[in-house]
């Protein structure tokens, strides 16, 4: 029974993988399931034993894509000790993620529309929110935001972070972009946390 499990579970990311460099590549309209089958050399049975179609392959790929883009950005505020390095090193270190092909196209071009503007949103702020709301309010106890308003504010900096990374990633000279990008952010949160 567990080497079936394991099989399974190998079968299924062998399909996410793929597809993710499909995705990535083509964009989620230029991808069929017919080419992730071809790839991938996996039944279409056993393709929709682990998806029910092509918008489930989809969303799983934009899961990983979105976890693996999350630990990066952790891995980014680790090397700071002061709250307010940590948040501006985690903001840059997802900006920066813009120049990657896979999260540019899957978790910015495609997925908004694919998995749906309210969809994207409410796994945007599962998966992010609650670290800004830790940011938000050490940034608050510290006396750099109002008292009592350091949830709202993490629903500002989030909305803010996003759509910066949105408008860099339909640029056409992402590089340049992302510079402006990082200065924009750098006086945005210069401005949201002043010594009040």
């Amino acid at each position: 029974m567990d080497r079936r499990v394991e099989r399974g579970q190998a079968t299924r990311d062998q399909l996410v993988e793929i597809a993710t460099r499909l995705f990535a590549e083509h964009g989620y309209d230029g991808t069929s399931i017919d080419a992730v089958l071809q790839e991938s050399g996996v039944s279409r049975g056993a393709l929709y034993h682990h998806f029910s179609g092509k918008d489930a392959l989809f969303e799983a790929v934009y899961l990983k894509t979105m976890r693996d883009a999350g630990r990066r950005t952790m891995q980014a505020t680790r090397a700071e000790s002061e709250p307010l390095a940590s948040l501006r090193a985690g903001c840059l270190a997802w900006i920066e993620q813009v120049a990657d092909p896979v999260v540019r196209r899957i978790v910015l071009v495609d997925a908004p529309s694919v998995i749906g503007w309210q969809r994207w949103r409410e796994y945007d702020d599962k998966m992010t929110l609650g670290v800004m709301k830790a940011w938000t309010a050490q940034a608050a106890a510290d006396g750099l935001l109002p008292a009592g308003q350091s949830d709202l504010f993490a629903h500002v900096l989030l909305a803010s972070i996003n759509e910066i990374a949105l408008v860099t990633a339909r640029a056409e000279d992402e590089r340049d972009a992302i510079e402006v990008a990082t200065a924009a952010l750098d006086e945005f949160l210069q401005r949201l946390f002043s010594r009040r």
